[in-house]
């Protein structure tokens, strides 16, 4: 199945993997065809932190090597990959997008990315972040601004930034970010992506945190649920992993039904900014198409609460002050000034307010349950706005509004439900809207299910046509011979 633009870049995942069982592409020519693209939008677009393509050339000829026998590694052989920066490779500095941190080097790989490896995947690299991850934007005291591949003057949404732009812009199919209360959804929402925030425990991780998640950042439900297969396998180190489950064949072949299960609705969040008008349609169109295939769509209450937000923000603020605080002062200053500002704020909470909020939290927790627990799925808003400007921090600019922001993705990160995002329209200037499609829990199963039947129902006028740029008339996808290498700075990042 071509890809509009005409190159194998544009494919997915699930594509090129029936592509190579057929013969009919390379690992080796899908990999220059995306370096391709690399070269010609990172320059604007500022994904990637650290780019390894000797290693990635490397691995997709081992790949190409692995099918021209018929024993691939895995379900993504060959496929390019990339990771969020705060996601261990070993050798490669974990600066988490900050330009007053001294980087950690891992000397082994986190288990997201010793899973991809494995299972054949072709890692191009690690991909930028805000400031340890705080904000919704991809503004960044150390690798400066990530734009959107939609509109440059946009913002691609955080803290999974750089993963987000590589995934709209055609750098492979498949990402992996990180997400504590919305940073893989939120540049779903404003990507137009089909991303996952896996169950709390589904996806390993080296250093888990209450609402932690490592999930997929994909242009469809199939190449999530591929994703997820590979990086959900067990490891050791990771103490509050979940017991292991076949998730190889989470999609059939053909999408399958709503017919019969139980939808809430949800399109109050309880707190934080208003809900604009143009994503309260999308939001309620989508649920329409549920409805039409057989859904019982139900309104559900608000149950977060502008306390629970407040106590939220305010206990991560704590957590990133103790980073601060560890750094010296010549260190600080090089910090984003927003997040100065931001954990400045809290400089004289003490003790026992930091134990309310976590009581806070773990009433968001019993909360979140209790108001989904009646419900297959939960229809909602990824965010109460469309993208803004990519110069922002945050949606509102540099004013301190907290998180007003995330009360419809936060509450599943505290409650380890899994949500997806996936696009359900488009403002009237083009911007991109997402549906949030959460689940019980452990159910991400059930999540993607429904995700990509959405997929296969939603109206034209809600699908992406993806902004990844065309093959030239008379240039070839692929050519013969090693792929020049793009430049670096010395320090294997982005020159």
């Amino acid at each position: 199945m071509p890809h509009p633009s005409g190159r194998p870049a544009g494919l997915t995942a699930t594509e090129l993997v029936t592509a190579y069982a057929a013969g009919d592409l390379s690992p080796v020519d899908v990999l220059r065809d995306v370096v391709a693209v690399i070269e010609t939008r990172e320059p604007e677009l500022n994904a990637f932190w650290h780019l390894d393509l000797d290693t990635a050339e490397a691995a997709a000829r081992a790949s190409e090597a692995r099918w021209g026998r018929g024993e691939p590694a895995g379900p993504v052989d060959g496929v390019p990959v990339t990771v969020k920066e705060n996601l261990a490779r070993a050798g490669v500095p974990m600066p988490a997008g900050n330009a007053g941190v001294e980087p950690v080097v891992p000397v082994r790989s986190s288990p997201v990315v010793e899973r991809i490896e494995e299972a054949g995947g072709v890692i191009l690299g690690s991909t930028v972040m805000p400031d340890w991850g705080m904000l919704s934007s991809g503004v960044s005291s150390l690798h400066g601004i990530t734009r959107s591949p939609w509109d440059p003057a946009l913002t691609t949404g955080g803290s999974s930034s750089g993963a987000g732009a590589a995934a709209a812009g055609g750098y492979g199919p498949l990402h992996v970010g990180t997400d504590i209360g919305g940073s893989i959804r939120l540049p779903g929402t404003w990507l137009g992506l089909t991303t996952l925030k896996p169950s709390a425990g589904r996806v390993p991780l080296d250093a888990p945190y209450l609402g932690r998640a490592a999930g997929p950042l994909t242009r469809s439900a199939r190449d999530a649920a591929l994703l997820l297969s590979v990086i959900s396998r067990p490891d050791p180190r990771d103490w509050t992993s979940l017991p292991p489950e076949d998730l190889g064949t989470v999609l059939a072949p053909e999408p399958g039904e709503v017919r019969g299960l139980r939808v809430g609705l949800q399109l109050d969040a309880g707190c934080g900014l208003p809900l604009e008008a143009e994503v309260r349609r999308a939001v309620e169109a989508a649920a329409s198409v549920f409805e039409a295939g057989g859904a019982e769509v139900v309104p559900l209450a608000p149950f977060m609460t502008p306390r629970m937000l407040h106590d939220l923000d305010e206990f991560w603020r704590l957590r990133s002050l103790a980073d601060f605080d560890a750094l010296s002062p010549e260190a600080r200053e090089r910090v984003l000034p927003f997040i100065q500002r931001w954990v400045l704020a809290v400089r004289d909470v003490d003790g026992t307010s930091a134990l309310r909020d976590y009581a806070s939290i773990m009433a968001l927790q019993q909360a979140t349950v209790a108001a989904t627990e009646p419900f297959d799925l939960v229809l909602s808003p990824v965010a109460p706005v469309a993208a803004f400007a990519a110069e922002r921090p945050m949606p509102w600019g540099e004013d301190d509004l907290g998180m007003a922001h995330i009360g419809f993705t936060a509450p599943y990160n505290m409650s380890g439900q899994p949500a997806a995002s996936v696009n359900c329209g488009f403002t009237a200037d083009g911007r991109t809207i997402g549906l949030q499609v959460s689940g019980r829990r452990f159910d991400d199963v059930g999540v993607l299910r429904a995700v990509d039947w959405y997929e296969h129902h939603r109206p034209a006028d809600a699908s992406p046509c993806w902004p990844i740029p065309a093959v030239e008339q008379g240039m070839p996808v692929a050519t013969a011979g090693p792929a020049e290498p793009l430049a670096t700075d010395g320090r294997g990042g982005r020159a």
